[in-house]
C-alpha cells in the first residue's frame, strides 16, 4: 500500500503522471459510497462528504496520490436526470470505473450508461458491488455483463468469502495472488490454481490477453501447457485495458473497502495517461478547424469549463479540465462559448487562483499543466463547456452532447419580494446548469424545462436555499389557437354621437379558413370609396388586436382570411380609432359558435427504447391520442415515430422512464396544429378563462 497523501506531493511535471477517472454507475449501486473508500484508502484521517441531494446531482472532484500517480477521481451522479453531469465527467476523464451491483442486475439504464461509455471510447474497469446480498451471484453476475456488454467483459479477480455472503478478499487470477482484507490490514499470500471458480476463468483471460496481443507463438507455448510469464501477461492486460479492448470485472465491497487495493492498482498500471486518450477536435471560434490537441505543457493552451457552481457570497467556482499547454494563475486567457444552447460570446478573462484538490480539500496552485483537472474561482464570464485557450491563437472545444430538458415546470413568484429576485436567480441556475431552459413560449407563463422530477425537485430547492427565492408551482398551460372551420360574414359597427365629434365606423367583412399554418390573410375589396383609403389598415389593425386575443375562449387566432368588402364613413366622425373598433367588433361579430374551434399544438415525438418494449410503448403513445407513423430497429433498440398532442406530453419524460425500465428516452419537435377534439373544448376553454 502506497503513503497516504500529502499536499506537497500533488505537484505534477509530466502528463504521465496524472489518471483521469471517473465513477459510472446506478443511483443505488454503491458507486459512492466506492468512491468514498477510494479516498479513506489513499487521503489520512478521512472521513467522507455528507450525502445530500445537491451532492447526488453534481459531479464531485477529489485527488489522490496512488503508485506514483496522481489519480483524479470524479464522483458523477447516477440518476438519470443528471445526464448532462455524467457527460461533463466522460469529457473530463480518460477512463471509468463502472460500478455495477450484483444485487439489482444489469436494467435498461445500465445499459445506457454502458453505451455513453463506449460511444466516448472509455477505457472501464467493471467494480461489482454488493455480492454479499442473499440473491447476489458472482458467476451470474458475470454472465450477465458479458451478455450485455460483450466477450471483452472478463473477470481479473475472483471473491473469496470468510463466511456464507460474506467478501474477505479477492484472488488475482493471473498473479494467483489472495487478497485477504479480513484484518487490519490487507494480507496477501500465493496460492495453486486449484479453485474451479479460478481455473474456470483464469484460461479464457489468458487466451483473451493472448488474443490482444496478437502473438501467435504465445498462443502456440500456452496450448503447449506452458506457464507465461505473470508480468509479461499483465503488461499485455494493462495495453488491452488502455485501448478498451478488454474490460476487467473486479469484486469490491463498497461498504468496506474490499478490492480498492487492487483496484487502485489497476488504475495506476492499466488506465491510460492523458497523453495516450485522445484529445477532443478543436476549431477556431469562426469554425476553421485547427491542428489536433497535443497533451503537451509547453503547447498553447487548450482548456475547458467541465463545470459552474454559483454561490450567492463566494461566487463562481469552475472546474476546469486542462487539453494542452498550461494554465497559470494572473495570465489572461481568451473565453470562447460557441455551439451552445446559449449565444456565442467571445471575451478576455484573467485567471486569479487555482486550486488543486488534496483528497476532497482545495489548495492554492500557481499552475495546471495539460491532462490536469483543477479548480478556478471567480470566473466572471466562462460558462460550463466555454474553452480558455491562449491569446495569440484563441480555440473553440466542441461541447459534450447536452439532454434535451423535456420536463415543463410552470412557476410563479410567490410573492412580490420574489418576484423581484426570480430573474436573478433564474440566470444564475442556467449558467451553473446546462440542463435547465427558461422559456415564456405561447403564453404568459414561466415554464422551467428540466429532464425529470429529481432535476425540478432539485433546482427549485437551489432557488430557495442558495437565491431565498420561493416560487409556486401551477397547471401547465398549452398554447392554443382558435380558428374558424366555415365562411362567415358580419357588420362591425362603432357609432357613437355625444356632442362636438362623434365616433362613426361601419365595416361589412367576409372569414373563410385557410389551411393548417396559413396563419392571417387580410384581403381589401371595397369598392367606390365605402371605406376610404386611409382607414382601410385600420380595419386591419383593429382585427389583427383582437385575433391576438382570440374569440371564442381567450387564445389567439390563426389560419384564416378576411375579407373587408363594404362600409360607411362619416366625413367628421370617422376617424383611424374608430374604424380600429369597428373591424374589431367585426370578427367578434363573426365568431359564432357554429364556426369556430379550438386548435391544439402537435409534437413529432421520436422515441427510442429497448425493443423489448416496442409494445407497451407504442400502446401508450397510442393512449395519448397519438398517431402512430411507424417503426424503425437499430441494434436492439427500437425507434417509434408518432404525432402527439402537446397537452399528452407534460409528463411523458417520467412516465417514458417507468414504461421502459430505464432503457428509453425521446425527442420532441414541433409539428403544427391540429383541431381539438370536441370533447376536449369544454376543458381547455375553462382552464382559460
Amino acid at each position: 500500500m502506497s503513503s497516504k497523501l500529502s499536499a506537497a506531493s500533488l505537484q505534477v511535471t509530466s502528463p504521465d503522471q496524472v489518471r483521469n477517472v471517473v465513477l459510472i454507475g446506478n443511483a443505488g449501486s454503491g458507486k459512492t459510497s466506492l468512491f468514498e473508500q477510494l479516498l479513506k484508502a489513499r487521503v489520512a484521517g478521512y472521513r467522507g462528504e455528507k450525502e445530500d441531494a445537491e451532492r447526488a446531482a453534481q459531479l464531485y472532484l477529489a485527488s489522490v496520490e496512488n503508485r506514483g500517480t496522481i489519480t483524479n477521481l470524479l464522483d458523477a451522479p447516477g440518476h438519470p436526470d443528471f445526464v448532462g453531469e455524467l457527460r461533463a465527467g466522460i469529457r473530463a476523464a480518460d477512463a471509468a470505473i463502472f460500478v455495477i451491483s450484483a444485487a439489482d442486475g444489469i436494467d435498461g439504464a445500465t445499459v445506457a450508461l454502458w453505451e455513453e461509455c463506449t460511444a466516448a471510447k472509455l477505457p472501464r474497469i467493471i467494480a461489482l458491488t454488493k455480492l454479499d446480498a442473499g440473491h447476489a451471484d458472482f458467476d451470474g453476475s458475470v454472465s450477465a455483463a458479458q451478455a450485455a456488454f460483450g466477450e471483452g467483459v472478463l473477470p481479473t479477480h475472483v471473491p473469496t468469502l470468510s463466511a456464507p455472503g460474506v467478501i474477505s478478499g479477492n484472488i488475482g487470477l493471473l498473479s494467483l495472488e489472495e487478497h485477504d482484507y479480513s484484518g487490519a490490514e490487507v494480507v496477501n499470500r500465493q496460492l495453486n490454481a486449484d479453485d474451479d471458480q479460478v481455473e474456470a476463468y483464469r484460461g479464457p483471460l489468458i487466451e483473451a490477453i493472448i488474443q490482444e496481443a496478437e502473438d501467435d507463438s504465445l498462443m502456440d507455448r500456452y496450448l503447449s501447457g506452458e506457464e507465461l510469464d505473470t508480468d509479461y501477461l499483465l503488461d499485455d492486460l494493462m495495453k488491452a485495458v488502455a485501448t478498451a479492448n478488454l474490460f476487467p470485472v473486479l469484486p469490491v465491497a463498497s461498504n468496506t473497502g474490499v478490492g480498492v487495493e487492487e483496484l487502485l492498482r489497476l488504475i495506476a498500471h492499466g488506465f491510460p495517461t492523458p497523453s495516450m486518450h485522445p484529445n477532443p477536435p478543436i476549431t477556431t471560434p469562426e469554425g476553421a478547424e485547427l491542428p489536433d490537441v497535443e497533451t503537451d505543457p509547453a503547447a498553447p493552451l487548450v482548456a475547458q469549463v467541465i463545470r459552474t457552481t454559483t454561490d450567492p457570497f463566494a461566487g463562481r467556482l469552475s472546474m476546469v479540465r486542462v487539453f494542452s499547454g498550461t494554465l497559470k494563475a494572473d495570465d489572461v486567457v481568451h473565453v470562447s462559448g460557441h455551439g451552445s444552447r446559449s449565444a456565442d460570446h467571445d471575451s478576455e478573462e484573467r485567471i486569479g487562483q487555482i486550486q488543486a484538490a488534496v483528497g476532497s480539500e482545495l489548495q492554492p496552485r500557481s499552475s495546471a499543466i495539460a491532462g490536469e483537472i483543477v479548480m478556478v474561482p471567480k470566473l466572471t464570464t466562462a460558462e460550463t463547456g466555454d474553452t480558455l485557450s491562449s491569446r495569440e491563437r484563441p480555440a473553440v472545444v466542441g461541447r459534450w452532447a447536452l439532454p434535451e430538458p423535456l420536463l415543463p415546470l410552470a412557476v410563479r413568484a410567490a410573492t412580490r419580494n420574489d418576484e423581484d429576485k426570480l430573474g436573478a436567480a433564474l440566470a444564475r441556475l442556467a449558467v451553473e446548469d446546462s440542463t435547465v431552459r427558461l422559456d415564456r413560449g405561447g403564453s404568459d407563463q414561466l415554464v422551467l424545462w428540466t429532464t425529470g422530477q429529481a432535476h425540478a425537485d432539485l433546482l427549485l430547492a437551489r432557488l430557495v436555499d442558495r437565491y431565498g427565492v420561493k416560487v409556486e408551482q401551477e397547471e401547465l398551460k398549452i398554447p392554443l389557437r382558435e380558428t374558424f372551420t366555415g365562411k362567415a360574414t358580419a357588420l362591425g359597427r362603432h357609432v357613437k354621437q355625444s356632442g362636438g365629434h362623434g365616433q362613426y365606423a361601419v365595416c361589412n367583412i367576409e372569414v373563410e379558413p385557410l389551411e393548417r399554418g396559413a396563419g392571417f390573410e387580410f384581403v381589401d375589396k371595397v369598392v367606390g370609396g365605402a371605406v376610404p383609403r386611409q382607414f382601410i389598415p385600420s380595419v386591419e389593425k383593429g382585427i389583427r388586436t383582437q385575433l391576438e386575443k382570440g374569440v371564442f375562449a381567450g387564445y389567439p387566432m390563426t389560419d384564416l382570411r378576411v375579407t373587408l368588402y363594404d362600409g360607411k364613413a362619416h366625413s367628421v366622425d370617422s376617424s383611424d380609432m374608430a374604424f380600429q373598433l369597428a373591424g374589431s367588433l367585426a370578427i367578434k361579430e363573426a365568431a359564432k359558435p357554429n364556426v369556430v374551434a379550438l386548435l391544439e399544438p402537435i409534437d413529432l415525438v421520436t422515441v427510442t427504447v429497448g425493443e423489448e418494449y416496442l409494445g407497451p410503448v407504442m400502446t401508450d403513445l397510442s393512449g395519448r391520442r397519438g398517431q402512430l407513423l411507424g417503426s424503425d430497429s437499430e441494434g436492439h433498440k427500437a425507434i417509434i415515430r408518432a404525432l402527439v398532442p402537446q397537452s399528452e406530453l407534460s409528463r411523458y419524460a417520467i412516465d417514458l422512464r417507468g414504461l421502459g425500465h430505464g432503457s428509453g428516452t425521446f425527442t420532441r419537435e414541433f409539428h403544427g396544429y391540429e383541431l381539438l377534439p370536441s370533447n376536449l373544448v369544454d376543458k381547455f376553454a375553462k382552464a382559460n378563462a
